[in-house]
């Protein structure tokens, strides 16, 4: 197996992924009960070397609710009923949702609302309000 590139910053070595077979569910006539095709591949991201502090406690938030409890990050994979590629499969999931949950937001620059704009939000208020007005009835309107 090979270390798992995630960026150019970020390579998972293959020592820390493990891979576990099993007989995948679904179509596949006799071959069904013969092979493990169905991958599972877990990665321990809470005793990881390759990630840094930083990228370990955003990691830890982003992706909590995926992690089991002893901190590893499990991605299956039972697409295709081919072993080898169950396995290209269940790395390019991991490597994509690794690079989704480490992606930052951009910082928000707080801006002011030009003059144009305010004016025309509180006309637009204005026109709501006497529309509504106009709708109710008043005492002797009938």
């Amino acid at each position: 197996m090979d270390d798992l590139r995630i960026s150019q910053a970020l390579v998972i070595p293959a020592a820390e992924l493990s891979e576990t077979f099993s007989r995948a569910s679904g179509p596949g006539g006799q071959n069904v009960n013969k092979v493990a095709s169905k991958v599972e591949l877990r990665w321990n991201l809470t005793g990881s070397a390759a990630l840094s502090e930083r990228d370990r406690t955003w990691l830890l938030g982003r992706l909590s609710a995926s992690l089991t409890a002893s901190g590893d990050l499990v991605v299956k994979s039972s697409l295709t009923r081919d072993q080898a590629r169950n396995r290209a499969d269940a790395r390019a999931r991991m490597a994509d949702l690794l690079r989704a949950a480490l992606r930052r937001p951009r910082r928000r620059i707080a801006t002011r609302p030009s003059r144009g704009a305010v004016e025309r939000r509180l006309t637009g208020k204005k026109r709501k309000g006497a529309i509504k007005r106009a709708r109710t009835r008043r005492p002797g309107d009938e």
